[in-house]
């Protein structure tokens, strides 16, 4: 057999391996790229103004790059209203009460009142880093778990909220 033949299994041999390993990862790319990624949300009991109660609590980082833990839960306290608390790092700001919550998903638009003055744990709380706000409406008036923006006055000017946090205090109330 001819040099040149033998030269030529080896370097089709080469090909093909270079060839078949580029098709892998284009599968494996495009597997990654077309498959859903799944998120785990889930509500666990939580201690919330001394009691163990079931609650959704994330942290979110706004536009500014700053985070937020953000719990809500059912309080006793306020007739068993879906609650929002917006905590913030201790030190960094103070929120002023009563400072209403802005929320926008598309074109609506809700406003949800400060309670963090009814909460006697709150209010008498001097680092002033968490604000409470009465989430029913919202929740009452959402038929999807779609992305919300959240904005408080003097204290961020949007903080983005994704669906499955939205699904998570949807499934609370």
């Amino acid at each position: 057999m001819p040099l040149w033949i033998l030269k030529m299994k080896k370097i089709t041999k080469s090909n093909s391996n270079i060839f078949l390993k580029g098709i892998l990862h284009l599968f494996l790319l495009l597997s990654f790229i077309f498959s859903p990624i799944k998120v785990c949300a889930e509500v666990a009991e939580t201690e919330i103004n001394g009691e163990l109660i079931n609650a959704s609590s994330e942290f979110l980082r706004d536009l500014d790059f700053e985070t937020w833990q953000l719990v809500a839960y059912k309080s006793p306290f306020f007739e068993s209203k879906l609650i929002l608390r917006v905590i913030g790092y201790p030190g960094n700001l103070r929120i002023d009460h009563p400072t209403d919550l802005r929320v926008e998903s598309g074109r609506k638009q809700w406003m949800l009142d400060d309670k963090t003055l009814l909460n006697t744990e709150l209010a008498n709380d001097g680092r002033q880093a968490a604000a409470e706000f009465d989430l029913d409406e919202l929740i009452n008036n959402l038929d999807k778990n779609r992305p919300l923006r959240l904005s408080l006055s003097g204290v961020f000017s949007e903080l983005p909220v994704p669906p499955f946090v939205v699904k998570e205090w949807r499934s609370i109330n």
